[in-house]
């Protein structure tokens, strides 16, 4: 069985892959998306593993069964150019790490030590112990989370802040969360965003994107969160209306965001602004590049479930994960 992975976040674990495929597998590392040499590479191949797949790639991989992204994310995936027994399955394990980063950025923002740590860098003691025009910052404790999306984004993060003694409430496009058995004080469809964004206190945005999800908060949402609401967004950028957004922070119309997902993206270079707007000019943003996932824990884990399938594709096995066979529809990410 030849393997062509061309994913660079698997590069540091590549010992831990390459002892955990069926013996006597052909393994070929990339250590960048080169096409050219990848549709040269992909003629004899049986599994690919990468986040991307180009209808020129599929010509070339004439004996391909598989196709395995090292993610959740199937959008660079050309399904409508694999041929009709070509699986293609995903992974995940990012939940725990960006719960982490969703927590850990609530507090933050919320307690203002983002702003404290600008302020002292320049001198400034900006703690209402010093200054008594300050106002003492609110804990978690008693605070109000509300969740666009509740997929296993949301319910990791909800674990974590339950720790913290939060509430919280959810909203997703079905509408189908079991509010009781999962913690919550209320759940519902997607009709009761502005209610959701109301009464919380901190909002994570989880939800996939879509033509229905696509800048579903928009500039009355964020007015309804207040002056006092935080945004946490690890979802995808345009599902926060930029300009919206940009106007809500620049106008203090809420407290603070974490944007770890923009509206533009870098190339290869990892060189270029995140949005066409001046966001970094803002004090009360965290910007971060879609970093919250990323950690040694999320790659083992993945590493350890495309290996497995490997396997199971070998036995003729089941495969876990597996998104769709190739019939032109398109994935997404959770």
């Amino acid at each position: 069985m030849k393997i062509v992975v061309a994913d660079s976040n698997l590069i540091p674990h590549r010992a831990r892959f390459d002892a955990a495929v069926p013996t006597g597998s052909q393994l070929s590392w990339h250590g960048s998306f080169d096409e050219a040499a990848l549709i040269e590479d992909l003629r004899d191949a049986d599994v690919y593993v990468g986040g991307k797949f180009t209808p020129s790639m599929a010509s070339s991989a004439t004996t391909l069964r598989l196709v395995h992204v090292a993610g959740a994310g199937t959008d660079n995936i050309s399904f409508g150019a694999l041929a009709p027994d070509v699986l293609v399955a995903n992974t995940f394990h990012h939940e725990k790490s960006i719960a982490e980063y969703v927590v850990a950025a609530a507090v933050m923002l919320r307690r203002g030590f983002v702003a404290q740590d600008a302020a002292l860098r320049r001198g400034v003691w900006a703690t209402s112990v010093y200054d008594d025009r300050l106002t003492q910052s609110n804990s978690l404790q008693g605070a109000r989370v509300g969740f666009v999306g509740f997929g296993h984004i949301g319910n990791a993060a909800w674990n974590l802040f339950r720790a913290f003694g939060a509430t919280g409430a959810a909203v997703t496009g079905r509408g189908n969360v079991d509010a009781t058995g999962e913690g919550l004080d209320w759940a519902a469809d997607v009709s009761q965003l502005g209610r959701l964004l109301a009464e919380s206190d901190v909002v994570v945005v989880s939800a996939p994107l879509d033509d229905r999800t696509r800048g579903m908060i928009g500039a009355d949402e964020l007015r309804a969160l207040g002056s006092d609401g935080v945004l946490v967004n690890v979802g995808r950028g345009p599902l926060v209306q930029e300009q919206a957004l940009f106007d809500a922070l620049s106008s203090s119309t809420i407290a603070a965001a974490a944007i770890d997902v923009w509206y533009d993206y870098p190339g290869a270079d990892g060189r270029g602004a995140p949005s066409a707007l001046p966001f970094s000019e803002l004090p009360n943003i965290m910007m971060t590049p879609h970093s919250s996932g990323v950690s040694r824990q999320t790659f083992l884990g993945r590493v350890d479930d495309i290996t497995d399938n490997i396997t199971r594709l070998a036995r003729g096995e089941q495969l876990r994960n597996v998104v769709a066979p190739a019939v032109g529809a398109k994935g997404s990410r959770a």
